[in-house]
């Protein structure tokens, strides 16, 4: 084809209209043939905290690699895949990668619970510090796994949901409440709480069923999912502030050619950023949400409940930092101080 319309034409026009047309074809085929696609999703809506970053994360790698790199998100577990589920599908290739809440993989590595340890991190700059700190070792961790950590979201302050209002410590055994992590169930259950670490979607089933009375969860996760159809109650126990790890495979990364990666990287970091200014006012946003809907908010929380968690705590941070190994157990100190 190329031979025949690169011959001598008896008429130059037609010739002259012909090369064009050959090259729109080969350029017009030439980016559909490089580009990448990633999918990736988290068991979040799209309008909570994680929803938001990825996003937020798909827009800026498009815009930075002109395309090249084109991210399609799943929202609110429609993929059917837990956080804790993700390095998994992840690595057998159901999905390129994922916004993971970071408890629900300590299985992977005792530092990835972390920013779950109950009443260490009290304010916004303290859990940005901490998890400055703390990112080389999550990168270490999920990179022994196979997997390339894209960027942190810090999630607002952590409450207790429930159906009915908390006065104490007295109430804690009637709650049958859903943790977040295995720690956060430790720690419930040391308080007298009947908890089960689930899955935001299994979670839900409960609720929905009456097996359930009482969340683990903050505004943006509980208001997102409009647990005040369930649980008109939100006591600010302030628990945690606890982070989502995006992340994406290793070898999916590694095939991007090198100026991509970088664009990919500063993608992610904007994201991050965007994430962090986010936070500033998500939290009062979330409570006028959930007051708008007739969730009544105790904020400050009982102190006799607060202390009864807090003193519940102790043996869960200890089992956990002879777990984590010295470097993060320097960090947890290095909080505890601030």
């Amino acid at each position: 084809m190329l031979t025949d319309l690169l011959l001598p034409m008896r008429f130059p026009a037609k010739r002259i209209r012909a090369i064009l047309a050959l090259a729109l074809l080969i350029l017009s085929a030439a980016p559909a043939m490089a580009q990448v696609n990633w999918r990736m999703t988290t068991e979040y809506p799209e309008n909570n905290i994680s929803g938001i970053g990825l996003s937020t994360f798909a827009d800026r790698v498009a815009a930075r690699t002109n395309g090249f790199v084109s991210v399609t998100n799943a929202f609110d577990n429609q993929l059917k895949i837990s956080s804790g589920e993700m390095p998994r599908a992840a690595l057998d290739g159901r999905i390129a990668g994922g916004d993971a809440f970071a408890g629900a993989l300590s299985g992977l590595d005792p530092v990835l619970s972390l920013s779950t340890l109950p009443f260490l991190v009290q304010s916004v700059d303290i859990a940005r510090a901490a998890n400055a700190r703390a990112r080389p070792l999550y990168e270490k961790a999920l990179a022994a796994h196979g997997l390339k950590v894209l960027y942190l979201t810090i999630w607002p302050a952590t409450g207790l949901w429930s159906d009915r209002s908390l006065a104490g410590a007295d109430d804690l055994p009637k709650l049958n409440l859903r943790a977040y992590d295995a720690n956060s169930s430790e720690v419930m259950k040391a308080a007298g709480a009947n908890a089960q670490f689930l899955p935001m979607d299994k979670a839900l089933v409960g609720l929905k069923e009456h097996q359930l009375n009482a969340f683990l969860t903050s505004g943006d996760g509980g208001a997102g999912r409009k647990l005040w159809d369930f649980l008109p109650y939100f006591t600010a126990i302030n628990y945690a502030m606890p982070v989502s790890i995006a992340f994406v495979h290793s070898e999916a990364f590694a095939a991007l050619p090198e100026p991509t990666q970088r664009e990919v990287m500063a993608a992610a970091a904007e994201t991050e950023q965007s994430q962090l200014a986010l936070l500033t006012h998500r939290t009062s946003e979330n409570y006028a949400r959930m007051r708008d809907n007739g969730v009544k908010i105790a904020e400050p929380a009982p102190p006799s409940l607060v202390a009864a968690l807090r003193t519940a705590a102790t043996g869960t941070i200890t089992a956990w930092e002879a777990q984590a190994g010295a470097d993060a157990t320097a960090i947890v100190e290095w909080t505890k101080q601030q």
